[in-house]
Parts: structure tokens; C-alpha cells; sequence
């Protein structure tokens, strides 16, 4: 039973709440980034020139993991693992820590799957009519803003986070 208790002490449940936020986040945006990418690709072996337009419309599900990773980050920094000396965290705060994680790691995950669903059908409006890319634009930078909202839950919990 102590093995228990020295695996889910305070830092682990802090780290494994960092990992969340990364994996999750990371996982969603190589989804969405990858749905996109296989649209474009089918464009461009019609028109490559229309490389620039596809490759900004790839790029929008790639956010969500840099979110978890801003996340992940500043709790490993808060925890004193970058930059300072180790904080013993009480289950408590590693509780807290894995809370603020998940927002970002539950939003990421699926905002970055569904933005890189709507990014390439966003694709498919640049195929015919390119000088619509602001316009197509719109759609998937709509669903960003559930990213957003889970990054900014997610900081302000780890921001009400005491650490001695």
C-alpha cells in the first residue's frame, strides 16, 4: 500500500496532469493537422500554386497542442522541475495541478480534431475559388475559440494555485 501513496503523491499527480495537457492537446492538433494536410494534398496535385493558401489552412489544428504545451509548462516551472529547486507539493496541490490540466487537455483534443475537420473542407472552397481564403478562414478559426476558452480556464486555475 505505501507504493500507492509514493506513486500519487503531489508531483506525480502535478506531472501527470502536465502530461495530459500535451499528450491530449498534441494528439488532437496532429489529428486535425493531419485531415488537413491530406486535403491539401489531393488540392495541390491539381494546382500547386495553391501551396500557401492549403498550408495556412493545415496549420490552424496545430494550436491546441501548443496551448497544452504553454500548460504543461508552467506547471512543471510552478512545481520548480525548470528553473529552481523542487517543491514538495502536498496531494492537494498535485490534485489541483491535474485539474488545471484537464480543460486544455479535453478542449485541445477535440477542438483540434473538429478544427482540422472543418479546415479541410475549408480546403475544398480554396480548390475552386482561392480568393475566398478569408472567408474560409473564418470557419475553422470559430471552432479555435473553444481552445482558447479551455487555455484560459486552464491558466487561471494554475494561477490560483499556492505553492510554498
Amino acid at each position: 500500500m505505501e507504493w500507492i501513496n509514493s506513486l500519487f503523491n503531489g508531483t506525480t499527480l502535478a506531472l501527470l496532469g502536465a502530461g495530459l495537457a500535451i499528450g491530449m492537446a498534441g494528439t488532437g492538433s496532429a489529428k486535425g493537422v493531419g485531415m488537413a494536410g491530406e486535403a491539401a494534398a489531393g488540392v495541390l496535385t491539381e494546382d500547386p500554386s495553391k501551396f500557401g493558401q492549403t498550408l495556412l489552412l493545415q496549420a490552424l489544428p496545430g494550436t491546441q497542442g501548443i496551448y497544452g504545451m504553454i500548460i504543461a509548462f508552467l506547471i512543471v516551472l510552478k512545481i520548480g522541475l525548470i528553473g529552481g529547486a523542487p517543491v514538495e507539493l502536498t496531494t492537494a496541490q498535485g490534485f489541483a495541478f491535474f485539474m488545471a490540466a484537464l480543460p486544455i487537455a479535453i478542449t485541445g483534443y477535440q477542438s483540434g480534431i473538429q478544427q482540422g475537420r472543418v479546415a479541410a473542407s475549408c480546403i475544398g472552397i480554396i480548390a475552386k475559388r482561392p480568393e475566398e481564403l478569408g472567408k474560409a478562414m473564418m470557419y475553422p478559426a470559430m471552432v479555435e475559440t473553444y481552445a482558447v476558452l479551455g487555455l484560459l480556464i486552464s491558466f487561471l486555475i494554475w494561477l490560483g494555485i499556492p505553492v510554498a
